[in-house]
């Protein structure tokens, strides 16, 4: 209800195409601003008085907003700052939202959960703008806004009964810049969310084209009124609570890339419709098929990137998901914006049905895969380290090396097991990471990986999985019968800090590296 009372009343504050167009940029780019290190707060405080926290703020927001629109203070430039404000509280809260589902149903219950969620969304986007046009046409924008202010006021009595079970962590507490620099680690590194993360820019930019525009064809090609728009949302509305039950059944029959690649094509043949076609009825059904596959791809997506990732960083990943999600659409419609106001709007929607359909060549290299098969529990199987000095947290660089042993025959396949272990390495904190042969002892192998702190290292510790260490179980199977890995950590020399003796009685374990 309120997208469509700003958008109304955006329309009737100006008749440019790029304001308009740039209330979808300022709700979104909060997001590509605050993203990440809402991810990092998200995994580090208390998610449900972050959430708190940002729920009062939107709802003073959104109280700003009903009084401005209220007392005729409205203009163009007030609504999108407005919008803005607004979406930083939602940017803010937006991983921490995410970030619980997991924390509400089992693992095998998580695509439903994550499809459902966005079937609840999708109904309201389908029920609110019809209602929403309807209070506008009869009362005003100002009566939505004022409405949408109260909501919150349910939403916060909602998350404040709510009581999460507490988080215990052995390893010391991270900084909001180290974990967002750990959040940008893991996603750089991690195979599964980097395919999740191209083809969601691939699929979003493009498609923001028709969330831009939508309501400018609505108004100057279509001429309707705020019911009209409404319904043409509502349209879409319903079709994204379709998609949610058929979602399911066709993963069952087809591939995550299977089901994104059909979906995107019908998103695309949607946004050819709006563009080519003038009668209600056809546009209606085929905005109905836009919503099917909407709520479906974004669907996909989101479950590929929660399932793939293990909690610790759960909500910094949604985070950089949420960042490239939510940037795509506010860059991409503020620059399908500016090409409207100078081909027009059907030529842009053409434009921008043709770069989704082009952004599917994307499938040929990141191919998406849900872990829904993958154990990401914490696995546990590190042994705390035995040292004879005694590191503070903040020391280091931390250089750890590992000894094996692999007779000439199983060299070749030990390098090549060695590759996922660098991945699992570079992914759960190490900066640096390398294998050597000694040239002197052909059957040694040492592998090395440097970590910025010993802080950092202990928090390794705790990141690793269970699918993890299968995967070095893999590699150290290939070791000569009857030797076990040799773990070594050495810490930089720094002499304003005071490494003390411990009781360990393995002098060697930790050595200083002058």
């Amino acid at each position: 209800m309120h997208g469509v009372a700003a958008t109304w009343l955006m329309t009737s504050l100006t008749n440019s195409p790029l304001p308009i167009a740039l209330l979808t940029t300022m709700a979104s780019l909060p997001v590509f601003l605050v993203g990440l290190p809402a991810g990092a707060l998200a995994d580090l405080v208390d998610r449900r008085k972050l959430i708190l926290l940002t729920q009062v703020w939107m709802l003073v927001v959104a109280g700003l907003l009903s009084g401005s629109a209220a007392l005729g203070w409205m203009n163009p430039w007030l609504l999108l700052a407005l919008t803005f404000l607004l979406g930083v509280g939602g940017a803010l809260s937006g991983p921490a939202w995410q970030a619980v589902v997991p924390e509400l149903v089992p693992r095998y219950q998580l695509s439903a959960a994550i499809s459902l969620n966005g079937a609840g969304f999708n109904l309201a986007r389908a029920i609110g703008p019809a209602l929403g046009g309807l209070l506008v046409a009869a009362a005003g924008p100002a009566a939505v806004f004022i409405l949408n202010a109260a909501s919150f006021v349910g939403v916060i009595a909602v998350i404040y009964r709510w009581q999460p079970a507490p988080q215990e962590h052995t390893a010391p507490p991270e900084r909001v810049g180290s974990a967002v620099a750990a959040g940008v680690r893991f996603a750089r590194h991690s195979p599964p969310l980097r395919a999740v993360l191209v083809r969601t820019a691939a699929f979003i930019f493009a498609a923001s084209a028709l969330w831009a525009l939508l309501p400018v064809v609505a108004e100057q090609q279509l001429g309707l009124s705020a019911t009209g728009y409404g319904v043409l949302l509502g349209s879409i509305g319903f079709g994204a609570v379709g998609g949610a039950s058929i979602l399911p059944r066709l993963r069952e029959r087809l591939s995550i890339d299977q089901v994104v690649l059909i979906l995107t094509l019908i998103f695309a043949a949607g946004m050819v419709a709006l563009a080519l076609l003038r009668n209600l009825v056809i546009i209606n059904l085929m905005l109905v098929a836009v919503g099917v596959g909407w709520l479906t791809i974004a669907s996909s997506l989101n479950v590929a990137a929660q399932t793939t990732v293990p909690h610790w960083v759960q909500a910094r990943a949604l985070g950089v998901y949420l960042l490239v999600f939510q940037g795509g659409l506010a860059g991409g419609s503020a620059l399908w914006g500016v090409v409207a106001g100078q081909v027009g709007e059907s030529t842009t929607l053409l434009a921008a049905a043709a770069v989704l359909v082009l952004g599917l060549l994307t499938m040929l290299r990141w191919r998406l895969v849900t872990g829904e098969e993958m154990d990401l529990s914490p696995s546990q199987h590190w042994p705390e380290p035995e040292l004879a000095l005694k590191p503070d947290p903040d020391d280091g660089p931390v250089l750890v090396t590992v000894e094996y042993r692999v007779q000439t025959e199983q060299q070749a396949a030990f390098c090549q097991a060695m590759t996922d272990v660098q991945t699992i390495r570079l992914r759960d904190g190490a900066t640096q990471w390398g294998l050597f042969r000694d040239a002197g002892t052909p059957d040694r192998f040492l592998e090395t990986f440097l970590v910025s702190s010993w802080a950092e290292h202990l928090r390794q510790h705790e990141r690793v999985t269970v699918a993890d260490q299968e995967v070095e179980l893999r590699a150290q199977a290939l070791q000569q019968p009857g030797t076990v890995p040799i773990v070594s950590h050495l810490i930089a020399s720094n002499p304003r800090s005071a490494i003390k003796p411990t009781d360990a009685l393995d002098a060697e374990a930790v050595a200083g590296n002058a």
